[in-house]
């Protein structure tokens, strides 16, 4: 059973949101500055599961992340879609005529630029975490200081938002992964995607044939991500996320990547959460 869960942030951060939302029991939350202090805190046994987010609908893969799954031989158990929405925020009584700075993380402040040009008065200042910028605001009381954070961090921290959903491109999804030390205990009849890490040799097609043997088996590739094998130059491994509808294709495709293919490793398998 899952108690306590470690995240990237603090309280009223996505990492946050996707920690109340996935799992069906109220979790504790250890708040961590880095992914590798999530990680060690699941590798130390002292949260049960971590959450991690894996990539976005606008900025891509967060690589990162897929390479300490892959170095610490966790496991996926489950995945989660969060709707990123960015506001502005501040203390209460303010307008956005009275903001002079803006600290947030700087992919939200990216995916905020455009809403920024009409306000060229206010100076972007990249910080570590958005809805930590926010509790510095209600701790310290800083008037002519906005947040770029979520509704959750402006409730929790008491802060007036200024500006609603604030990013560029307003459909802004982010991918997150559920990662525990071990695979996840899913039935295999509810099981329909997995995550693959491989690499292939240096041969002509090596790639293409890894890919075929994926379509033969009735597997949908919905995500290949390659990552530098640091201690051999030129020579990379793929990370994939797969969907099935039957779990003996996946299990069939299984047995012969592990013979075609180099250095095989099951990420994990749980249940598709974009159906």
């Amino acid at each position: 059973m899952i108690r306590t869960v470690a995240i990237q942030g603090v309280k009223g951060s996505f990492h946050h949101i996707v920690s109340q939302e996935f799992f069906n029991k109220p979790v504790d939350v250890i708040e961590c500055l880095t992914f590798d202090e999530v990680v060690e805190s699941l590798i130390s046994k002292e949260s049960d599961a971590v959450i991690m987010a894996l990539e976005n609908s606008i900025a891509g893969s967060i690589i990162p992340n897929y390479a300490l799954i892959n170095k610490y031989d966790l496991h996926v158990v489950g995945e989660h879609y969060l709707d990123i929405q960015h506001n502005l925020m501040g203390l209460p009584n303010q307008t956005i005529d009275d903001i002079k700075e803006v600290y947030s993380h700087p992919m939200a402040l990216l995916q905020c630029m455009e809403f920024f040009k009409a306000y060229p008065h206010i100076k972007l200042v990249e910080d570590k975490d958005t809805a930590e910028v926010a509790g510095r605001i209600h701790k310290h009381q800083l008037k002519g200081v906005g947040a770029i954070a979520s509704v959750m961090a402006a409730n929790i921290f008491e802060l007036d938002i200024l500006a609603h959903s604030i990013q560029t491109i307003k459909h802004n999804e982010t991918r997150f992964a559920i990662v525990k030390r071990k695979n996840s205990e899913i039935p295999e009849d509810e099981i329909n995607k997995a995550s693959l890490k491989f690499e292939t040799d240096h041969k002509r097609g090596s790639l293409a044939t890894i890919l075929n043997v994926m379509s033969d088996c009735k597997l949908s590739l919905t995500k290949i991500q390659s990552l530098p094998i640091i201690e051999t130059p030129w020579k990379y491994s793929f990370f994939v996320d797969v969907t099935f509808e039957n779990y003996q294709d996946f299990a069939k495709a299984k047995s012969i990547l592990n013979i075609m293919s180099q250095g095989l490793k099951i990420l994990g398998e749980y249940k598709n959460a974009k159906l």
